[in-house]
């Protein structure tokens, strides 16, 4: 089958589940929200992350979404009619994580549209040069796509939701921040740190804004192949 056919029945999966739309829906509302109140509370010195500091939860709602849209294919054998549809594994797994990507993409980058907007008129004249905020909204988009690709794939070599965001919303919450802590320069290559340089004024790691973001698309492209090495050996 043709991968067109299988993107579109993969994109009405998408917009058909409500959990799926309220993930995205997640994704704009946590990282607006909590973007504004750490602005309007003065939490950071740099004027471009007091802007864009909730992405830090609304990668929460982005692995949601990703670990849902995979997740669902294990539960009450959908995994099974899928493939007596779509037989080529690889090809089904592509369809799958181009249809988690595009509405990532369009929400994430609308949320740093929207998200610079308020934190602009929370900030006023503190608030980021245009410049560096169109940059801080286009690698806000770009990095809630790549955890949700992450969290993709990660659900495809788990084969379960819960398991899947069992391991990385303490990781983002918690472990994340206490290696930072104690490992130096080693936690900011981490998939959620890594991108997150791009909505930063100034860096003083190895890191720059899109070599961040680039460290987080490996880390999203490392885990879509776990995934479909994973398809491709076991069973449905």
């Amino acid at each position: 089958m043709p991968l067109a056919p299988v993107l579109h029945a993969e994109w009405i999966k998408i917009r058909t589940l409500p959990s799926l739309l309220g993930g995205l829906a997640g994704i704009l509302l946590a990282t607006t929200a909590f973007s504004a109140v750490a602005a309007a509370a003065g939490a950071d010195p740099d004027p471009l992350y007091a802007v864009f500091s909730g992405v830090s939860l609304g990668q929460i709602a982005a692995i949601a979404f990703g670990t849902t849209a995979v997740a669902a294919e294990f539960r009450g054998g959908a995994l099974r009619l899928t493939l007596s549809a779509v037989p080529d594994r690889r090809r089904w797994f592509a369809a799958k994580a181009t249809a988690i990507a595009l509405p990532a993409l369009a929400v994430g980058l609308l949320t740093g549209l929207v998200t610079l907007l308020v934190g602009k008129a929370v900030l006023g004249a503190d608030g980021p040069t245009w410049t560096a905020g169109l940059r801080g909204a286009v690698g806000c988009g770009l990095q809630l796509t790549l955890m949700a690709l992450f969290a993709a794939g990660l659900a495809a070599v788990l084969r379960s939701g819960v398991a899947t965001l069992s391991v990385l919303i303490p990781f983002v919450l918690i472990v994340s921040f206490v290696v930072g802590d104690l490992s130096g320069g080693v936690a900011d290559y981490l998939p959620d740190r890594a991108g997150q340089v791009a909505l930063h004024s100034t860096w003083d790691g190895a890191l720059g804004p899109w070599s961040g973001l680039a460290v987080t698309a490996l880390w999203a492209a490392a885990a879509l192949l776990a995934g479909a090495w994973t398809l491709h050996r076991r069973d449905a």
